[in-house]
């Protein structure tokens, strides 16, 4: 019996790094991540009340750095009545996703042994990333919400501002694709001849990272723990969401910047597909939890969503990340990134004190309706235009890839045909 049983616990030993390397070998497939995402963000919305998203935290986070310098946040219009600052992130729901969310990262990197500390070889990809995260920032609190809030679960709870979002941050990604290829941000690429043999995330051999990474599981499971057992149980709740998304991103490697990035540069619809199946698995879900009595998120759609998103775009493209895809690349060790975030929390400062100050909620929002579709059109035209929206999105991005693919092989057949003709002359 001893030794069936010392057996037992070795085949157990065993078994840990084969399943890890399943779990954690290789990248997950993003179609099946947004899906799980989508569906997760509408259960987190469900049980706590409000949507998945992070610049407003970043904003609050902005308005904690204006008290430190003397300048009093709860006389700022958008920080005290939009973003209700009160407390620290640990006594906020956002502030325990986005928490969350790290640790999450954190720990999927650590479990597949790709943290690395990185500085950009062109140093001035930090002024870069700094001046594209506080674009991006800006953008995102002029539209009420980044990626998340105001795409990917702004979509799904049916308000119209994030309509007009997507719209802008399509144009903002292809306009920021013209900026990042021009010459002067371009630079000089460095060629370095790549390491033979297959590309593998995890070595064979043991080493601390998966050991660090089970020691951060542990303790965001213990805070989480501890929080829910102190009554707070929403935000023990909000913080294994966001170890949840956290995790996701960075499996899936879910950057919203690849995803109209990609499509303007190469033509690849991979991610951006992914994403709108995703909104659509969201959408569904979250009709049945609004039906249940949740209420919705409604913005303003107004010429500010819009302008908004098209900063966002830009920025996003310009710093090499969106919100998600800057916080997974920077728990890589990616510090490139880390610059971006904090130029996120600087935008989003800047906007909440030229809300009052510079009249922008007089100039782009104010006057301005909350549409919400299902008021609009009712249960059926909502569901039915936003599941329309993603699935043209969908096939927009299939015949983009299509027409960039076509596009690129004839310019190939031309230049083949222009050397053959020359080589025929010389001859």
């Amino acid at each position: 019996m001893i030794l069936e049983g010392r057996m037992s616990q070795l085949n157990l030993l065993h078994s840990i790094p084969e399943l890890r390397q399943k779990l954690f070998g290789r990248f997950w497939n993003p179609m099946l991540v947004t899906v799980i995402a989508g569906v997760l963000s509408s259960l987190y919305f469900g049980v706590t009340g409000t949507f998945w998203a992070v610049t407003g935290e970043f904003t609050r986070l902005a308005g904690h750095a204006m008290s430190w310098v003397g300048i009093d946040p709860h006389k700022l219009t958008y920080i005290e009545q939009i973003m209700h600052l009160e407390g620290s992130p640990v006594d906020r729901i956002d502030g325990w996703v986005v928490i969350g969310m790290f640790l999450g990262a954190l720990m999927s990197v650590l479990l597949a042994g790709q943290f690395k500390l990185r500085l950009p070889k062109q140093k001035r990809r930090l002024v870069q990333g700094l001046i594209g995260g506080i674009v991006a920032g800006f953008g995102a609190r002029l539209a009420m919400g980044c990626n998340l809030a105001s795409f990917f679960t702004g979509i799904p709870q049916f308000s119209f501002h994030a309509w007009l979002f997507m719209l802008g941050m399509a144009g903002g990604t292809y306009i920021g694709v013209k900026l990042v290829l021009h010459p002067l941000l371009l630079g000089k690429p460095k060629l370095e001849k790549a390491a033979p043999g297959p590309r593998s995330f995890i070595s064979s051999t043991p080493k601390i990272q998966p050991w660090l990474g089970l020691v951060v599981l542990v303790a965001a499971i213990v805070f989480v723990a501890v929080q829910i057992a102190g009554g707070h149980a929403k935000l023990g709740l909000a913080g294994l969401f966001g170890i949840a998304f956290g995790l996701l991103i960075q499996r899936g490697q879910i950057c919203f910047t690849s995803a109209f990035r990609d499509l303007w540069i190469t033509g690849r619809s991979s991610m951006a597909k992914a994403l709108s199946v995703g909104i659509i698995a969201a959408t569904l879900c979250t009709a049945v939890i609004i039906s249940l009595g949740v209420p919705q998120k409604i913005m303003w759609a107004s010429p500010g969503a819009l302008i908004g998103g098209l900063l966002f775009g830009i920025g996003i493209v310009v710093a090499g990340g969106c919100e998600t895809g800057w916080m997974y690349r920077a728990m890589e060790g990616q510090l490139q990134f880390v610059v971006v975030g904090i130029g996120n929390i600087i935008g989003a400062g800047v906007l909440a004190w030229g809300w009052d100050h510079w009249g922008l909620y007089d100039k782009l929002v104010a006057g301005s309706p909350k549409i919400n579709l299902v008021s609009q059109w009712g249960w059926t035209g909502a569901i039915l235009a936003t599941l329309g929206l993603m699935l043209a999105f969908y096939a927009f991005a299939s015949l983009w890839e299509k027409r960039v693919r076509y596009m690129a092989k004839r310019k190939g057949q031309a230049v083949l045909m222009k050397a053959g003709v020359g080589r025929k002359e010389m001859a």
